[in-house]
C-alpha cells in the first residue's frame, strides 16, 4: 500500500543519510572497532549507510509501482508551504506512471552505484562525505521526481543542480575537477533562468496552474491559450537544454568526467542529465498544446548526430560514454517531439542500465590500467573477463542490437518518426539512423581498444610520457595492476550487464508472456495514464499501442552491424585505410577533436572578449568616468562653493549688510517673477 508517507519516506530516507554522514558521521572524532572505522572522514560505516537508505527507498519505490499498476494514479492533497498577501504556494505528492518509473530507475540504479562506490572509493580522503553528496544527489531526484507543483520540482531541480556542482568538483585539491564544476554549474544556470521565467510567466496568468493536476485540466479544459503554452513551454525546454545537455548547451557534460566514476555513472543513467528529459515529459500536455513541438524534435535529432560525431574521435573513455549519453538523450528529446511518449519513456528506461553498467565498467577499467585514456590500455580482455563481457553486453544494448534492450526501445522512437508522416519527423528519422551507425561505430572502437591486441602501459606509462614531453601531469593517472576489480564493485556491473540484455524485452514484448502482456510498458505509462492521455487517440498516437516496424529494425539493425564491423576492420587492421583518406580527413578529425570549437566560441569569444574586453570594459569605464565622476565632481563644486561662501564670513558688519541687502532683492526678483 503506498500512501503519502510511504512516498516521504523515500525521499527523506536518502535525505537522513545525508544529514548523518554530512554531520554526525564525518565531524565526530574517528572512532573504530576492529579495523572498521565508524565515525572521522574515511568512515566505512559511511557507504553503508548510503546504500542501506537507498536500498530501502528502492524497495518503497517498488510497492509504489506495484499500488500503481493495480489501481492507477494516486491522489493525495495538496499542502499549504507559502501563504503569504495573498500568494499561495502549495506543495504535495504526485504520484502517477511516469514517477513510478521514475522512482524505481533512480533508487535501483543510484543503489548499485552507491554498493560500487564502496569498493570505488575506498581509501579516499572524503570517502564519508562522497557519500554525503551522493545520499542528497538521490534524494533530490526522488524529490524531483515526485514533485505536484511546479515550484516544488523547481527547488528540487536546483538542488540536484548544486548536487551535482559539490560532486563533479568532488578532488578540491584538483584544478580540472573545480574547472569543470564551475562550468556545469553556471553554463545551466542559462537554461535554469529560461525555467524560472517561465514559472514567473505561469504564475501571472493562473497561479492554480503551479499545481501541475490543475495545469493538466486547464489545457485539457481550453482554458490556457496555444500562446500562454508556447512561451511557458519554451522557458521549460530551455531549462531541459541545460540539465540534459543538449545543444547548444551540451559543452559542460564531457568535462563533468572529472568528478568520481560512480558519480559520472549516477548523473548519466538516472539523476542529472535525465532530468531535463523528465522535464518535457512531466509537462508533455503543455507542449502538445504548444507551438514548439518542432523544436523540441529539433533540438533533439541535431544533439543526437552532433554528439556521437564527437564521440567518434575521444580517447578518454570516459569521455565517449558522456558524449553517448548526450546523444542518446536527443533521441529521447527528438522522440517527445514526434509525440512518442511511450518510447521515450521507455528509452530512458532501458538507458539507465546499460549506461551505468558502462559508466562501472570504466571505473573498473581504470582500476586496474590507472587511467581512462584508451589509447595507453589494451590488452585486458585476459585480466577482466567479467568487466570485458559486461561492457561488450551494454555496448551490444546501447547500438541496439537484437534482442537486447537498447533495440526495443531505440528502433521504437525510430519507427515513430518513420510514421509521423512529417518533414520534421523525416528528419529526424534519418538523423537518428545516421546516430545509431556512429553510436555502434564509437562504442566498439572504445571496447577494442580498450579490451584487445597489446597492453600498452596504462597510467604509469602515460605518466611517462608526459613527463619527458615536459608538460604537466594531470590527477587521476593511477599505479597499474592488472585483475578484475572488488567484488562489491564488479556484483553491480554483472548485474546493470544482465539487465540490459534482458529487462527491455522483457517489460515491454511484442507479444504476450504470459504474466506480462504485449506492450506492457507502453499500456502501463501512455494508456493508464489518463491525466495526460484522456482519449483513446491520443493514447495511440503517443504510442500505446507500437506495432514492430520490420523494416525500420533491419535498417537499423544493418547500419548497427556495419558501424561494428567497421571499428573492427579499422581498428585490427590499422593499415588498411590509405594515407590520402587520412590526410583528406585530417581536417575534419581536428574538428571533431576541438569538439567544434565551442569551448573556444564559448570561453574566448563570447566571454573573455565579448563579456570581458567589452561590455564589462564599457560598463568600468561607464562607471568611472560616469557614475563616480558624479559624485567627483559634486565634491569639486561643493568644495568650491563653500570656500567662496566662507570668504562673506570675515567678521566685518559692513559685508553682512552688503550681503543682507543683494538677499533681499534675489528674493523681491524671485518673488516679482513667480507672482506674475
Amino acid at each position: 500500500m503506498a500512501s503519502e508517507l510511504t512516498i516521504w519516506l523515500i525521499i527523506l530516507l536518502p535525505a537522513s543519510a545525508f544529514v548523518i554522514n554530512g554531520v554526525a558521521v564525518r565531524w565526530i572524532p574517528e572512532f573504530a572497532i576492529g579495523p572498521y572505522r565508524i565515525t572521522g572522514k574515511k568512515s566505512d560505516l559511511a557507504g553503508w549507510l548510503t546504500a542501506a537508505a537507498i536500498g530501502v527507498s528502492f524497495v518503497l519505490s517498488f510497492l509504489a509501482l506495484i499500488k500503481v499498476v493495480s489501481d492507477g494514479a494516486q491522489q493525495f492533497e495538496m499542502h499549504t508551504w507559502i501563504a503569504v498577501g495573498g500568494v499561495d504556494i502549495g506543495f504535495g505528492i504526485m504520484l502517477d506512471q511516469l514517477t513510478a518509473i521514475m522512482l524505481i530507475v533512480v533508487s535501483g540504479v543510484s543503489f548499485l552505484v552507491q554498493v560500487y562506490g564502496i569498493g570505488y572509493m575506498h581509501g579516499d580522503d572524503g570517502y564519508t562525505r562522497y557519500f554525503a553528496y551522493m545520499a542528497l544527489f538521490t534524494a533530490s531526484m526522488l524529490g524531483l521526481v515526485t514533485a505536484r507543483s511546479v515550484i516544488q520540482l523547481f527547488v528540487f531541480w536546483e538542488l540536484v543542480g548544486i548536487s551535482s556542482y559539490l560532486l563533479i568538483g568532488f578532488w578540491l585539491n584538483r584544478p580540472t575537477a573545480a574547472a569543470a564544476a564551475k562550468k556545469a554549474f553556471l553554463m545551466t544556470r542559462f537554461g535554469d533562468f529560461g525555467f524560472l521565467l517561465a514559472i514567473l510567466y505561469l504564475y501571472s496568468n493562473n497561479p492554480s496552474w503551479l499545481d501541475i493536476h490543475e495545469m493538466y485540466g486547464a489545457i485539457a479544459g481550453g482554458m490556457m491559450a496555444v500562446s500562454v503554452a508556447s512561451w511557458i513551454a519554451l522557458g521549460f525546454l530551455l531549462g531541459a537544454i541545460g540539465k540534459s545537455a543538449q545543444f547548444p548547451l551540451h559543452s559542460w557534460l564531457p568535462d563533468a568526467m572529472e568528478g568520481p566514476t560512480s558519480v559520472s555513472a549516477l548523473i548519466h543513467s538516472a539523476t542529472m542529465v535525465t532530468a531535463g528529459v523528465f522535464l518535457v515529459a512531466r509537462f508533455f500536455p503543455l507542449f502538445e498544446h504548444s507551438d514548439i513541438m518542432f523544436l523540441v524534435t529539433l533540438v533533439g535529432a541535431i544533439t543526437a548526430v552532433f554528439a556521437a560525431s564527437m564521440a567518434l574521435v575521444a580517447d578518454d573513455i570516459k569521455r565517449v560514454l558522456a558524449y553517448s549519453t548526450v546523444s542518446q538523450l536527443g533521441y529521447m528529446m527528438f522522440a517527445l517531439g514526434v509525440g512518442a511518449y511511450g518510447a521515450a519513456v521507455f528509452h530512458l528506461f532501458t538507458h539507465a542500465f546499460f549506461k551505468a553498467g558502462l559508466f562501472l565498467a570504466a571505473g573498473s577499467v581504470h582500476h586496474a590500467g590507472g587511467t581512462f585514456n584508451m589509447r595507453y590500455l589494451g590488452g585486458l580482455k585476459d585480466h577482466m573477463k567479467i568487466t570485458y563481457w559486461a561492457m561488450v553486453i551494454a555496448s551490444l544494448s546501447l547500438a541496439g542490437i537484437i534482442p537486447l534492450s537498447g533495440f526495443w526501445s531505440k528502433d521504437e522512437i525510430l519507427a515513430h518518426a518513420f510514421h509521423a508522416g512529417t518533414p520534421i519527423g523525416t528528419v529526424a528519422l534519418v538523423l537518428g539512423l545516421l546516430a545509431a551507425l556512429m553510436t555502434a561505430f564509437y562504442m566498439f572502437r572504445a571496447v577494442i581498444m580498450t579490451f584487445h591486441g597489446e597492453f600498452r602501459g596504462g597510467g604509469e606509462k602515460e605518466r611517462e610520457d608526459i613527463e619527458a614531453s615536459g608538460e604537466e601531469v594531470p590527477e587521476g593517472l593511477e599505479h597499474v595492476h592488472l585483475g578484475e576489480s572488488p567484488r562489491t564493485m564488479i556484483v553491480p556491473i554483472a548485474l546493470l550487464a544482465f539487465l540490459a540484455i534482458f529487462i527491455g524485452f522483457f517489460t515491454n514484448p511484442v507479444f504476450d508472456l504470459g504474466i506480462v502482456k504485449k506492450h506492457a510498458f507502453a499500456t502501463f505509462v501512455v494508456e493508464r495514464n489518463v491525466d495526460v492521455f484522456p482519449d483513446h487517440e491520443a493514447q495511440v498516437h503517443a504510442g500505446s499501442e507500437p506495432e514492430f516496424d520490420f523494416l525500420i529494425a533491419l535498417l537499423s539493425t544493418l547500419l548497427a552491424v556495419s558501424g561494428i564491423g567497421l571499428a573492427w576492420r579499422l581498428l585490427t587492421k590499422p593499415n588498411l585505410v590509405p594515407i590520402w583518406v587520412e590526410r583528406t580527413t585530417s581536417p575534419l578529425q581536428t574538428l571533431l577533436k576541438r569538439k567544434y570549437f565551442f569551448d573556444e566560441l564559448y570561453e574566448d569569444l563570447i566571454v573573455s572578449r565579448g563579456f570581458y574586453s567589452y561590455l564589462a570594459m564599457l560598463i568600468d569605464r561607464l562607471d568611472i568616468s560616469g557614475f563616480d565622476n558624479v559624485n567627483v565632481q559634486l565634491y569639486r563644486w561643493t568644495d568650491r562653493a563653500g570656500r567662496a561662501l566662507a570668504k562673506v564670513q570675515d567678521g566685518q558688519v559692513q559685508t553682512y549688510g552688503i550681503v543682507s541687502v543683494v538677499g533681499l532683492i534675489v528674493a523681491i526678483v524671485i518673488f516679482v517673477v513667480v507672482a506674475q
